[in-house]
């Protein structure tokens, strides 16, 4: 939730004084304050960051050139965004700095997991913040509809580019050059049907 002092805007040290656990972030001199998210959105984070550092990061059977952190900290002058994912171009950013707690490098991709106490944030707060910041792709994806929105850097905000959902394969802008099958992010659901999956995209 947001939360205003009042008296004077939130600082890192709002940050710090939450409770172990909580994730903290500022916008617009306001303080957001998350509990630890589901274990529904961290396996939705964690699956799509295995399938794409292997292929983007690690290089065995894709062409490389990224590099992927989970929840970094990024400082971009008084605002403080944790995404759930980020990538770094290797052509423009070669390695993670070493030895700083939090980062001020824009990143080239983000991917914020939605969840019902989080999604105005991510999508009214912190894109705009993205935008600005010259983040060049954004992807909303929401286990419970187990859907993936996909945003792109336009001059006058976010450009909507493709929305997949179910358990389609698809190429996704920037990481075109390898297929990501959706059903690999979603945790199974007890009622769901079976089915093989079937290359497509659709809006």
């Amino acid at each position: 939730m947001g939360r205003n002092k009042g008296k004077k805007p939130a600082t890192y040290e709002d940050i710090e004084a939450l409770p172990v656990g909580w994730v903290g972030e500022i916008v617009e001199d306001l303080l957001y304050a998350s509990p630890r998210p589901a274990v529904r959105h961290l396996h939705v984070a964690s699956r799509l960051g295995i399938l794409l550092g292997m292929p983007f990061e690690l290089g065995p059977g894709g062409p490389g050139g990224w590099w992927f952190l989970d929840e970094p900290e990024l400082h971009f002058g008084r605002d403080v965004l944790v995404p759930d994912l980020a990538g770094w171009r290797r052509e423009r950013v070669p390695e993670p700095p070493h030895d700083v707690p939090w980062l001020t490098q824009a990143p080239d991709w983000v991917c914020e997991v939605l969840s019902p106490s989080t999604e105005t944030k991510d999508r009214l707060r912190k894109l705009p913040v993205y935008h600005r910041e010259g983040v060049r792709h954004v992807w909303l994806i929401d286990p419970a509809r187990r859907s993936l929105e996909v945003y792109r850097h336009g001059s006058g905000g976010w450009a909507p580019g493709e929305r997949y959902s179910g358990d389609i394969i698809a190429r996704v802008e920037p990481f075109e050059a390898a297929v990501l099958a959706l059903d690999l992010l979603w945790l199974p659901r007890p009622e769901a049907e079976r089915g093989e999956r079937t290359p497509s995209s659709s809006r």
